[in-house]
Order: C-alpha cells, then structure tokens, then sequence
C-alpha cells in the first residue's frame, strides 16, 4: 500500500510537514509512505504548458500521484483559504487523470478550531478533480510549535499514534479494498433485502460505505446523497 504525503507549506520548521514526517516513520505494516517535498518546484500554473512535455517537476508529481493508492494531505490555513502554493500543486491534477477515484484525507494540526476554511476548499478542490474523500481519515490534530523536534518530526506517544490511525484508516479504504470486513453482504442484505445484491458479488470488494443506502437506477450499484457506493 503506497500513500503520497503531501504538506501544503514550504516553512522549514512547519508542523504540519512534522507531522506528515512522523506518520512516514510510524506506518503500520503493510504501508510505505513518502513525502512529497517538491512543493516549492512546481511553476506557477499555467494552461498553455498542461500538455506533453510537461514541466519535469509536474510530470514527477502526475508520476507520484499515479503510484499513489492514496493521498495524505497537511494543509495550513492562509488568509482564509488554501495557500498560494498548494492550490498550484492541485491545478496542475487537474489536466490530468491521476486524481480520479484516488483516496484522499486530510489532516489539520491548527490549534483552537482554525484551519476550516483550508479544509473546505480542498474538499472542494478534491471533488472536483474526482477523488474520493475518506472521511474516517480527515481529523484535526493540534501540534503545538514546540512539539516539533529539532530532526523534524513529532515524539508526543499521543500524536505519533493517531497519525498512525489516520495512515491504516485511509489504507482500508484505498485500492478498493472492502471497507467492511467479513458479513459485509449480511449488512448490506439486513438493510436492503437480500434481492438487491447481485448475483456474483460473493468475491467483490466494496469500495465505498455511506450512511443511508438507496438502489441506484438500473440496480448496478449503490449511492448515497448523490455518492456512488459500487462493487467492484
């Protein structure tokens, strides 16, 4: 299971790449993490340069992203919003295909409940180049200045296992692996009668659970609110 780390700052002594550093060093088995650290790289977007060649830095993001089963983000709150140079990083996915069906989370290490305004957007962002929010993942985790030590990563037991959680909680759900685990179709039938799951759906995954469960039209899948929950 890979998993792109990506922080939306370019400080130096930023928490929140701390804290993308501290999950990479505490992945659960199973899981290689890697950070994206070419932030400050990319140029400045620009449509009349979204074709082949692209930009040797934009062509190695595409490249990450597509190797990626998932996406972790960190993302400060700047003015209100996302900063300058994250939202360069995602217009840059968006003539591209990458982003499309690919898990994403987020994480915001602001104190005090900030940072909503940043999460808004990039889920907005994120919706619109067709990822696919894992909301167990998205959590706000404080981390005070002075938890970051001087090799960049973050000691507090407490921090470093919740990042951890984050990590396993969006691997669950990426590369269409069931998110419900044995008696998953028990569930599903308990809640929609037995004659709405197919026939064959014995060996499929189920790639997305929702609250509520509604048959979508022609009985090929399930949706919720608009969002898709399909076998596959």
């Amino acid at each position: 299971m890979q998993i792109l780390l990506v922080s939306g700052s370019t400080r130096a002594s930023s928490g929140n790449t701390a804290a993308l550093r501290t999950a990479q060093a505490v992945a659960p088995a199973g899981i290689a993490a890697h950070l994206y650290d070419d932030l400050a790289a990319l140029p400045a977007f620009n449509p009349d340069d979204d074709h082949d060649p692209l930009p040797p830095p934009v062509r190695d993001l595409r490249q990450r992203i597509a190797a990626a089963d998932a996406i972790l983000f960190c993302v400060p709150e700047y003015a209100g919003t996302l900063p300058g140079s994250l939202k360069n990083l995602l217009d840059w996915t968006v003539g591209g295909s990458e982003m499309a069906g690919k898990r994403a989370a987020w994480i915001n290490v602001a104190s005090g409940g900030r940072g909503g305004g940043a999460q808004e957007h990039l889920a907005m962002v994120l919706g619109y180049v067709g990822a696919v929010a894992v909301e167990a993942a998205c959590i706000q985790l404080p981390v005070p200045r002075d938890a970051v030590q001087a090799d960049g990563t973050i000691a507090d037991p407490a921090i470093r296992a919740a990042l951890a959680e984050v990590l396993a909680a969006l691997a669950r759900t990426a590369g269409g692996r069931p998110l419900l685990r044995a008696g998953w179709r028990e569930q599903l039938g308990a809640v929609l009668g037995r004659e709405h799951l197919r026939p064959g759906d014995e060996g499929s995954s189920l790639v997305g659970v929702e609250r509520r469960w509604r048959l979508r039209p022609g009985g090929d899948g399930l949706a919720d609110q608009g969002e898709e929950l399909l076998l596959a």
